[in-house]
């Protein structure tokens, strides 16, 4: 059969290694609902996961799909020419879970779209970029703790599954890659608009304290004067993040 070329402009790295794929797809929890893969690529994960229920994958790139559904003719269905990254997954049967290795050029995009959908997705494993696994594992006080860190760790419970070496794809990426798995956990009454306004503000001038950087929120003076806002976002933990959005809703409530 024929052999799929990866295309550089897609992010595309395949693969090749059986027993790491049996280690992600092993790490998926069992359940009911849609499963769904993304960037499914030469099928490597993919022939582990045909006798899954409910189970599509997405790819933006014609050549895999059309290869996939050669290699796999009985299951053509389950094989979809479509962006994950501008599906409406309130179409799916839920609950859905994500499996994947993520194309790298836009793995953080998808990360905000499993954000976005946080009440549908209960399970993420997926292999990505070393870097971005790290922010989005990372904790408090750490250089690279940011937006997606926060959000992410809100809504899920995450591990750092295993490191990944460059030299069992096709082609070797540049970077190290890991695998990471997420669970969703019990938080979904949680206002995610209040918060994902104020983590974004506080670490666009995450040089500055949360004093100055959450200025444009117009926060009243006997609320920042409190000593979380000499601190700057990086110092806040999750936790610290969600107590202090409590507390700015309960100030806007009173408006």
């Amino acid at each position: 059969m024929r052999k799929l070329k990866p295309k550089k402009h897609l992010g595309q790295h395949f693969l090749k290694d059986e027993k790491i794929a049996l280690d992600i797809v092993g790490a998926i929890g069992k359940g009911s609902g849609s499963l769904l893969e993304v960037g499914p690529g030469m099928g490597v994960l993919t022939q582990h996961l045909l006798e899954v229920n409910h189970l599509i994958t997405f790819d933006v790139d014609e050549a895999s799909i059309s290869y996939l559904r050669e290699k796999f003719p009985d299951h053509k269905e389950k094989f979809q020419l479509k962006d994950f990254l501008k599906e409406n997954l309130l179409e799916y049967q839920t609950p859905i879970r994500v499996i994947g290795n993520f194309p790298y050029n836009v793995s953080s995009q998808i990360f905000f779209q499993v954000f976005k959908f946080r009440e549908r997705i209960e399970e993420v494993v997926c292999m990505i970029q070393k870097e971005v696994a790290e922010r989005i594992v990372s904790k408090h006080g750490n250089k690279v703790y940011g937006i997606l860190s926060v959000l992410l760790q809100t809504f899920y419970d995450i591990k750092y599954l295993f490191s990944v070496d460059p030299l069992v794809f096709d082609p070797p990426p540049k970077v190290n890659s890991s695998v990471i798995k997420m669970v969703r956990n019990n938080r979904l009454d949680f206002d995610a608009k209040t918060l994902k306004t104020v983590v974004k503000a506080g670490f666009g001038k995450r040089r500055k304290t949360l004093r100055n950087a959450l200025k444009e929120l117009n926060l009243p003076n006997d609320l920042t004067v409190n000593e979380v806002f000499d601190k700057r976002a990086e110092q806040l933990s999750v936790q610290d993040f969600i107590d202090l959005t409590r507390k700015i809703e309960e100030t806007w409530g009173k408006k």
